[in-house]
């Protein structure tokens, strides 16, 4: 039996080469980073390193990149951080009705702690309202926070004009780029954010590391108190062996970006175009182009998604996200956009990939044309 992966939205395998790059803090340049000696200054060394290849990745500095335990810390932080040190000027957050768990969960805490939150709506295609956004504005706004990329359908977010609008109101704005970062630009400058999140194993890195950039300049309450590691922003010994994968993974999708997308990009239109011709009763979720170029997103209406899984065991995709595996509910994200239970429970995530091949798609598309009632 052949084994195909497409849920890599769920997770990646980690880069051979990334692999490679943590052994050596493994085995050899095992030393704690705080210490003084040549075991220490080598991890040192390598967290530094690390930490330059991701600001290279980002186009900020090294000193912006703050090292965490992945996407979930790297999205509480800011929230968090953001609503204890900017109380005193407002208590207001702009967030959206199609977030990851790990900014809704903190903005649904937030609220009991007497913070207002707003949860724009969005469109079929999964799109915030710019006017939306506007008309959400008060005084007493201190935060926008809206992913780059939905996880589950991949619509994009037009997150520099966001930042144009925030910034005339001299309003902070957050973005949780865990689905975007190596699959298209995210260079902060561009986006114009003030945070933006990483999550190390969505960019064949290991699980348990990500990376915060916070712009120069602004200093918000640390999540962790500790020790004073990360320059005194996060407490806890630096995870080096992983920090060092998540950098060397960082580099090589730096120059392999544009080259890995056009090639993912041609395979999963061919998916859609390949399922499309089983009929009307497939039907695309998310927006047309403006989406991540490995993530598809469709419902085969009449049948399941759970049947549909078990009837193709060898081929590893998703109902939706990896972290609403085990609910019975439908996918909020997709009754967001508007689709019947009916719709929404017939969805598939297909999340392509680096090493994603032209025949595992072929296998793929006539595996579920078979399956089609």
């Amino acid at each position: 039996m052949k084994r195909i992966y497409l849920d890599y939205n769920a997770t990646t395998p980690i880069h051979p080469l990334a692999a490679k790059e943590m052994e050596q803090y493994i085995y050899k340049y095992f030393g704690n980073p705080s210490s003084h000696h040549w075991f220490g200054l080598k991890a040192k060394k390598g967290v530094a390193q690390a930490r330059g290849q991701i600001a290279s990745l980002l186009g900020c500095l090294p000193e912006e990149i703050i090292f965490t335990s992945g996407g979930t810390e790297s999205n509480n932080y800011v929230l968090h951080g953001v609503a204890e040190t900017y109380r005193e000027k407002g208590n207001h957050i702009i967030t959206s009705a199609i977030e990851h768990p790990a900014v809704l969960k903190p903005c649904q805490y937030l609220e009991k702690q007497g913070f207002e939150v707003t949860y724009l709506p969005v469109d079929k295609y999964g799109l915030i309202n710019l006017p939306d956004l506007k008309s959400a504005l008060k005084p007493t706004t201190i935060l926008i926070t809206l992913m780059h990329a939905n996880n589950e359908i991949g619509t994009i977010q037009p997150i520099a004009e966001i930042s144009k609008i925030a910034k005339k109101k001299n309003i902070l704005v957050h973005t949780d780029a865990a689905q975007s970062v190596g699959k298209i630009p995210t260079k902060v400058k561009e986006l114009g954010v003030d945070f933006l999140s990483i999550a190390g194993h969505k960019l064949y890195a290991p699980k348990g590391v990500g990376a915060l950039y916070i712009r120069k300049g602004i200093n918000i309450q640390p999540l962790f108190l500790g020790a004073g590691h990360e320059n005194g922003r996060r407490a806890g010994t630096e995870n080096v062996i992983a920090i060092a994968g998540l950098g060397k993974a960082s580099q090589i999708l730096e120059k392999t970006m544009e080259k890995n997308t056009r090639r993912i990009q041609e395979l999963r239109d061919q998916l859609h175009h390949d399922l499309l011709n089983i009929g009307a009763k497939v039907k695309l979720n998310g927006h047309p182009t403006q989406r991540l170029p490995n993530t598809l997103n469709m419902s085969f209406i009449g049948l399941d998604s759970p049947i549909l899984l078990q009837k193709m065991p060898d081929i590893a995709v998703s109902t939706g996200s990896a972290c609403h595996a085990t609910s019975k509910e439908p996918s909020g994200v997709l009754k967001a956009i508007g689709l019947t239970n009916k719709e929404a429970f017939s969805a598939i995530r297909f999340s392509l990939g680096m090493w994603t091949t032209k025949q595992e798609i072929d296998l793929v598309a006539k595996k579920i044309k078979k399956i089609m009632p």
